[in-house]
């Protein structure tokens, strides 16, 4: 339940969620791939991306200016769409 609550927590933002479900049909997208299709802007984005990286959510690789994410923890997608399955939604 801990790894639950904790994934919850780092989670707990519409944009966080996207970032995650967009990644969780892609190996790794880059900031700017990210940005347009969530259609947030890019200082917001790295902000969500940085801290979900510190937490161990994300992945990070640089290849040359661009920085490319991944998901991490596959289990964080897990819990999304369970809770998305929730008919109290």
């Amino acid at each position: 339940m801990e790894k639950v609550a904790f994934i919850l927590k780092t989670t707990a933002h519409p944009t966080r969620i996207a970032i995650v479900q967009l990644l969780a049909n892609q190996e790794s997208l880059s900031v700017s791939d990210i940005s347009e299709q969530l259609q947030v802007e890019q200082s917001l984005l790295s902000h969500h991306l940085t801290g979900m990286k510190l937490k161990g959510i994300l992945s990070s690789t640089r290849e040359g200016k661009n920085i490319f994410y991944a998901l991490k923890m596959r289990e964080v997608v897990d819990v999304i769409q369970c809770l998305a399955g929730c008919t109290f939604l």
